[in-house]
């Protein structure tokens, strides 16, 4: 049964994302001036570079995720913004952004209670990104980018509903609450907090979609991809406590998957983890 507190959060939340003038949390100033930069038909290269290189953080992530060796085969290092975004592209600007976004939250006094599950669900959240890349290549057929996009910013309702229990002393304090909290309402909350800042339809989809148990007999779509990714990330990094919440429930990958062949899926996905954590840091 929802508490009174929680009630209170949640009313708060909906009435906010519900405005016309939505109220966006500090940390994601940035992402909302990327986001709304790349909304422009007209932008170029030049015009997004002098947006990054207004922020120091995203400036060397960019160009650290362009020199990283996922993106750089050859060897031959950038040091420039301009040159970094050519090389990258601008989708993986919108992905960057929000990773300073996210680490920028972590990292503030607020989230200090909040300590021990934002090392976890960051570390969840990186592995449901490379996973989501590595489906999306090997199985989808689909944009890889936007793949590792959706599975970097799935759990984000999350972060968003740990900065705001923040102000709530005595949610912080009742770890069971706080707990459920975080589970039942991320997805809902993330899905509305996308949709608010324009986010595509369907990321938007898939992360409403990815914590919704069904049948799935092979991965096509995106929605897909997160699904089967966030269930293979459970096995190795989940972000929720056991004791709070029990074990999710990760079944259904054996119907997609033999022993063999999801080894490799998640082998494959560590050295995507390891590269991604090297060019967005946490």
């Amino acid at each position: 049964m929802t508490s009174q507190l929680t009630f209170k959060i949640l009313e708060d939340i909906a009435r906010d994302l519900s405005s016309d003038e939505v109220t966006f949390p500090t940390f994601l100033d940035i992402t909302f001036q990327v986001r709304t930069a790349l909304k422009n038909p007209n932008l170029n290269v030049e015009q997004l570079a002098k947006l990054v290189g207004a922020e120091p953080l995203m400036s060397a992530k960019i160009i650290r995720m362009a020199n990283s060796v996922a993106m750089n085969p050859s060897g031959r290092e950038v040091a420039d913004v301009k040159t970094a975004i050519v090389r990258v592209g601008m989708e993986a600007v919108r992905t960057v952004s929000f990773a300073v976004a996210m680490e920028q939250l972590l990292q503030s006094k607020q989230m200090q209670a909040f300590e021990d599950i934002s090392k976890r669900l960051w570390e969840h959240t990186a592995h449901v990104a490379a996973l989501c890349r590595v489906l999306a290549r090997k199985l989808a057929k689909i944009n890889g980018d936007e793949a590792m996009f959706a599975g970097l910013v799935h759990d984000i309702g999350v972060f968003y509903l740990m900065s705001r229990a923040a102000n709530f002393p005595e949610l912080v304090a009742d770890k069971a609450e706080l707990h459920a909290l975080l589970v039942g309402w991320h997805d809902s909350i993330g899905h509305a907090l996308l949709s608010a800042l324009g986010q595509p339809e369907s990321v938007l989809l898939a992360v409403q979609e990815h914590e919704q148990d069904r049948e799935i007999t092979s991965i096509q779509t995106l929605s897909e991809v997160l699904y089967v990714a966030n269930k293979i990330a459970n096995t190795v990094a989940s972000w929720r406590d056991d004791s709070l919440d029990g074990t999710v429930d990760t079944s259904m990958l054996g119907d997609i998957f033999d022993a063999e062949t999801l080894q490799s899926i998640i082998d494959e996905s560590e050295e995507e983890v390891t590269s991604l954590k090297k060019a967005l840091g946490g």
